[in-house]
């Protein structure tokens, strides 16, 4: 199977793969807005619905897509509204025609608010529960939140792509050479933990009894920050009162080393590197120029080159602050 391929991803395959795990399928399948992976809903003839998660072939190693059930379970045990893989037989990750996959209970909910305080303030305590849980050993085989494959790594990837237009290669990359190196400078991380690792609003469903995630794909070793940041919207004086109100639930149930505020912007700075270079490097699959037909053209990078321009200046200006106590 050619490296990140989905070509012969049938709905046939997909439904013999789901009967030979042990679930039947009594529907469609409704395909749900995912790139990385391929997601689908389906009922079996009892119509409990179910999503089913195809992993993009080689981009984990298997023992890191199991540490990521591990810790799924391991927050499912702790009651946390964390959506965990179901197992059958003992095993929670399935194997077909090549294809690797997971099945969970279907769990639907409203998109979370961020400027919202109260729901801001229940995230916090959700979070500091995971965080408290996760701090109690590391990942094994998964990979941290890490200045050279996240920046370094991205950039090469950016580079080799061919994609910046001849006309903007100069300008494109002297930005990004030293908003990389400004970044770079500015992550000192003294403590990691595992965290869910892509903590944004669409990854965040609310239903009447709160908050719940429904994957933990991205998981990785990092600071516990990076699971707080992108919650953060507004100007300055918006997020101050934000971050206040975060860490008011989150110090209910797990400390936080408040000097961890100056990495924000430099994990901002390896997002947005790696998502560049993420478009870069999926553009052979016919999912991504369907979806996103603005990359790849003139604005975008002269767009990019604007964006990096006020990254830099994030990167220069005082870290946020939490008001005394």
């Amino acid at each position: 199977m050619a490296q990140f391929d989905f070509k012969s991803l049938s709905p046939d395959t997909i439904i013999d793969g789901l009967e030979s795990a042990g679930f039947s399928v009594d529907s469609g399948l409704l395909a749900l807005n995912s790139y990385e992976n391929r997601v689908y809903q389906f009922h079996d003839e009892n119509l409990t619905k179910y999503v089913t998660k195809f992993y993009r072939p080689q981009r984990w190693e298997l023992a890191q897509i199991q540490e990521e059930h591990t810790f799924s379970f391991e927050l499912d045990e702790q009651e946390l509204p964390i959506v965990a893989p179901l197992k059958k037989n003992g095993t929670s990750l399935f194997e077909h025609q090549g294809y690797h996959f997971a099945v969970f209970p279907c769990r639907g909910g409203r998109i979370f608010e961020v400027d919202n305080l109260d729901q801001l303030e229940w995230m916090g305590r959700f979070v500091g529960r995971i965080h408290a849980v996760a701090a109690q050993k590391p990942f094994e085989y998964r990979p941290s939140f890490n200045t050279d494959e996240m920046l370094y790594q991205a950039s090469d990837i950016i580079k080799q792509s061919g994609f910046v237009p001849q006309g903007l290669l100069k300008p494109f990359f002297t930005i990004l050479e030293q908003v990389i190196d400004m970044a770079a400078s500015q992550y000192q991380v003294k403590q990691q933990i595992r965290l869910h690792g892509d903590c944004h609003a669409g990854n965040i469903l609310w239903r009447d009894e709160g908050p719940h995630f429904v994957d933990l794909d991205d998981c990785r070793m990092g600071p516990a920050i990076q699971d707080l940041w992108m919650m953060l919207s507004g100007d300055r004086q918006q997020q101050l009162l934000q971050i206040d109100t975060l860490l008011m639930g989150y110090e209910e149930f797990f400390s936080f080393e408040s000097s961890q505020l100056t990495l924000i912007e430099s994990l901002r700075t390896m997002r947005v590197v790696n998502y560049m270079a993420w478009l870069c490097k999926r553009w052979q699959d016919p999912a991504f120029p369907r979806n996103f037909p603005w990359f790849n053209t003139e604005k975008y990078w002269e767009q990019q080159i604007l964006m990096l321009k006020e990254q830099m200046w994030a990167l220069q200006q005082p870290a946020l602050s939490l008001s005394p106590t």
